[in-house]
């Protein structure tokens, strides 16, 4: 059985995630710092207060997770804050950064010795992270850290591609989540299904792409 380890698995996308896999028969671990009963009906093992950002906690799920196989890894968890040029506040830059940017790598990283040829690093990102696309400004935190997750990302594509390993920096599109007060255009199932496509076609040949949920490579 393939197993699937889901960070922020517990609400919005993540879960709907947990909901696609444990459907498909795969064996889902979901990490969050507060589980929900939804992710407790699909998810086969939850660790809950779990905060990215904490190497306590990474550690933690570094040894609960010891000697188990990942196939697929998807790096969800994640913020976004509002900052605004007249209102930066370098603190929320800085947690934005922590959670959105270094906390995938340091997970990706830790988990390595889980991960074997064949498996699979899904990284969800943001179109936001995108300079060329950005033609609207404003969320300065979020987009810093979202164009830091994607220059993290390729890299991790191209280091890991000697181990077999592929990577994809995936955007969900605009989904109706709590993130966004629930003012999406599409829903998390809408959302998923294109996401699980595409992390289902991800291979060692167009490993280290930026996609959009609708299968449209995004511009870096």
């Amino acid at each position: 059985m393939e197993h699937v380890v889901i960070t922020g698995a517990n609400r919005g996308i993540g879960l709907e995630l947990a909901r696609h896999y444990q459907a498909e028969g795969w064996r889902v671990t979901g990490t969050c710092r507060a589980t929900s009963p939804e992710l407790e009906k699909v998810a086969s093992q939850v660790f809950d207060g779990i905060d990215v950002t904490s190497q306590k906690s990474i550690e933690r799920l570094v040894t609960a997770l010891h000697g188990q196989t990942i196939d697929l890894l998807i790096n969800n968890a994640g913020l976004m804050q509002d900052d605004n040029l007249g209102g930066i506040d370098l603190d929320s830059l800085r947690l934005q950064m922590e959670t959105n940017a270094f906390a995938p790598l340091r997970i990706s990283e830790a988990l390595l010795p889980n991960l074997q040829a064949g498996s699979k690093i899904a990284n969800i990102t943001s179109r936001m992270g995108s300079i060329a696309d950005n033609d609207s400004g404003g969320r300065y935190g979020y987009r810093a850290s979202k164009a830091a997750f994607n220059a993290l990302g390729r890299s991790m594509a191209i280091d890991l591609k000697e181990r077999g390993i592929s990577v994809a920096q995936l955007h969900p599109g605009f989904v109706k989540t709590r993130m966004v007060n629930f003012g999406g255009l599409i829903t998390p199932e809408e959302s998923v299904a294109g996401l699980a496509a595409i992390i289902e076609a991800l291979n060692l040949e167009n490993s280290g792409k930026f996609w959009h949920s609708n299968s449209e490579e995004l511009p870096w």
